[in-house]
């Protein structure tokens, strides 16, 4: 996976990301927990996606941080209930 950071500050990040998989999910993930905002785009199939985060408290690395750990955490409970079965 590749990451361009294109701009950065404390609560506004924009980045390009060669993943269209990872994009949606940090997406949804970032917005059910409490960001401003959080959406990708992509002018082209061809060209790589942008994506934006902006929040309204806190910083956005600690957004995308907290995102992760949420997105580990159902990950680690669904892989749990399919070794159960």
């Amino acid at each position: 996976m590749h990451i361009d950071v294109i701009s950065s500050s404390k609560d506004d990040m924009e980045f390009k990301i060669d993943n269209i998989t990872l994009a949606e999910l940090f997406r949804i993930y970032l917005n059910e927990h409490g960001v401003k905002f959080a959406a990708w785009r992509r002018e082209h199939p061809s060209k790589p996606i942008v994506m934006k985060i902006q929040t309204s408290s806190g910083t956005v690395k600690k957004a995308v941080s907290d995102a992760a750990s949420a997105i580990q955490k159902d990950l680690d409970s669904l892989l749990s209930v399919l070794k159960k079965k």
